[in-house]
């Protein structure tokens, strides 16, 4: 057995009750993606069609078993205590699969007492009303019963014994994602009078031998599901299946012995899975933590020299470390991090430093504010360097980002003012992280453009969403093509523009998309939505290098981002890979 079944002990000696096939490639199955799910579905499977236990012929047949049902079932009948089903014709059942040896065949509703629940907002007085919690489709989660938020419905007394619940009762929604999942549970007595909504049926045994761990197995098998989805009807949000469909569903019925040991090994095998799915968290969580740990010691250096030490640590372990898309992710975060920190490339001293250059715009703005024809920024304090995070190569200067990038605010444009053609604006919600999206336009009447030619986007303009300017793939920031013109940029969104002889626009991309920006920006609240104002990244302090270094930093940066875009297709495909063989083993394990 392998290294890692071996690490799984004791669950693993529940593996003897797989497939060898299945044992030998268990690694496989455990590693791919939705592999785990895949084996909880296996084992189900497995487990309905026989072949998880070996059948034991000193067991009471299946047949008997059905047999004691039918008599208690015509007994009910008898005594008035239940009706015959004179329901509509059910859907036809295939019932052309041979069971194993000991096992009957029957349907759901021939073996079990299938009922439906308290149906709410009923009109007309109650005789001896009696308030009590009810159970909604909610609250019946697969395998468990959800007990937060329970409701209140008030019915007649004498209708108690109809509605309420039993331990040991089956409940199964009426609703519900039949293809992906089944909802299931067994009421355990949680509360000592509890009913139950009129879309969710209770199934109840007819003797006191019925196996209700036997019937939720079922029920939530693919085989059950496969069954219910293919008769069930769509309705506002979930496929619905009816009472007679239920009735309908085979059931295969294994001796009584034979179902508790189905049952038992479907729980350790179940547990195993459990443990799976934890070693598997575990370890992502450690793979996180050591990689983070390593990433940070190459933004932390101090020298390229560092620098290149450090990173010979990851390069030792580069396969380990770079093995799955969130630590590709966390690679070329570090990258940023490393050119705007001024160690990606070397420096050139030759270059003319960026004081220099800071002190030339300085001195240009404070004419033009004596002449009258600028404001100073009142945003901006003099001291920029007070904030500086670390050390700066010697060519490069700390500045505040508005003395280098200019600021434009949207304008208000009025709902009402909004059409369904003309010329399109430029929301937050059409600024995606690194594209623009317009999926979703509105419009202004396109002879409002010459009144708003300030608001004029252009070919290459940075822009910039200021509400919910995170999201889960990063910051909602891009660069205006010539395909998203012409364009008006609409309040809550800001468009950038660097100063051509301070800052190229790619590196103010780079400088945004760091966790310079995006880990330092603290989102307020405005109309209860996260929102950071153009004053607020005006005042942010950033490392700025010379003109041509900056070229430098930009062409390495992307030539490294092509390499991180390699691996993870490298890695998709492996994992798409390792999808397909783990489905072809399950396929054939299930055979």
């Amino acid at each position: 057995m392998s290294a890692v079944l071996e690490a799984r002990e004791p669950s693993a000696r529940y593996l003897e009750s797989l497939p060898p096939a299945m044992v030998r490639q268990f690694d496989l199955l455990a590693t791919a993606p939705g592999g785990v799910a895949r084996l909880r579905e296996l084992i189900l499977t497995l487990a309905v069609q026989g072949k998880l236990v070996p059948q034991d012929s000193r067991d009471e047949p299946g047949s008997a078993l059905l047999g004691r049902i039918f008599a208690e079932r015509n007994r009910l009948i008898a005594s008035g205590q239940s009706k015959r089903d004179r329901s509509e014709a059910a859907p036809q059942v295939d019932d052309s699969e041979v069971l194993p040896a000991g096992w009957a065949s029957t349907l759901l509703g021939e073996v079990s007492l299938v009922s439906g629940g308290v149906t709410l907002g009923r009109k007309g007085s109650l005789i001896e009303p009696v308030t009590l919690p009810y159970l909604r489709v909610a609250n019946v989660q697969r395998w468990r019963v959800e007990m937060n938020e329970l409701k209140q419905v008030t019915i007649a007394r004498s209708e108690l014994q109809r509605f309420a619940l039993r331990s040991g009762d089956l409940l199964i929604t009426e609703g519900g994602d039949w293809d992906k999942v089944g909802r299931s549970a067994i009421w355990r007595g949680e509360l000592p009078e509890c009913l139950h909504q009129n879309h969710v049926f209770k199934l109840r045994g007819m003797l006191n031998s019925w196996n209700s761990e036997w019937a939720q197995l079922y029920l939530n098998s693919p085989v059950a599901r496969t069954y219910f989805a293919s008769c069930a009807k769509q309705t506002t949000n979930l496929a619905s299946i009816n009472m007679t469909q239920l009735k309908a569903c085979r059931f295969p019925l294994p001796p009584l012995a034979e179902q508790a040991r189905i049952v038992a090994r479907v729980d350790d095998l179940m547990r195993l899975c459990d443990a799976l799915e934890a070693k598997g968290r575990l370890e992502a969580a450690q793979h996180a933590q050591l990689l983070s740990i390593l990433l940070g010691t190459l933004t932390d250096s101090a020298s390229p020299e560092e620098l290149a030490a450090n990173w010979q640590r990851i390069a030792d372990h580069f396969d380990l470390l770079l093995d799955r898309p969130e630590a590709v992710d966390a690679l070329e975060q570090t990258i940023l991090q490393l050119a705007v920190r001024g160690l990606l490339v070397p420096q050139d001293p030759t270059e003319e430093p960026a004081s220099v250059l800071l002190e030339r715009i300085r001195a240009e703005k404070d004419r033009l504010i004596a002449e009258g024809k600028i404001k100073r920024e009142s945003s901006l304090s003099q001291a920029a360097g007070r904030d500086e995070p670390f050390e700066l190569p010697a060519t490069w200067a700390w500045t505040q980002i508005g003395e280098v990038v200019d600021f434009l605010n949207g304008y208000a444009f009025k709902s009402e003012w909004f059409k369904t053609k003309g010329l399109r604006l430029l929301r937050n919600l059409n600024v995606g992280h690194g594209q623009i999206d317009w999926s979703q336009p509105v419009f202004v009447e396109t002879v409002l453009g010459g009144q708003f030619e300030q608001f004029q986007l252009s070919e290459g303009d940075v822009v910039l969403s200021l509400d919910r300017p995170i999201i889960s793939t990063g910051l909602k920031c891009a660069v205006v093509g010539a395909n998203d013109l012409p364009c008006l940029l609409l309040q809550r969104v800001a468009r950038l523009s660097p100063m051509p002889a301070a800052m190229s626009r790619d590196y103010l991309m780079l400088w945004l998309q760091s966790d310079l920006f995006v880990g330092t920006i603290d989102p307020g609240r405005s109309n209860g939505v996260p929102h950071i104002s153009t004053k607020q990244i005006a005042s942010m302090v950033v490392g700025l290098p010379p003109l041509a270094e900056q070229s430098r930093i930009v062409a390495r940066v992307e030539e490294l981002q092509h390499l991180c875009t390699a691996l993870r297709q490298r890695l998709a495909a492996i994992q798409t890979t390792q999808s397909h063989l783990a489905e072809a083993l399950v396929k054939q394990a299930a055979a």
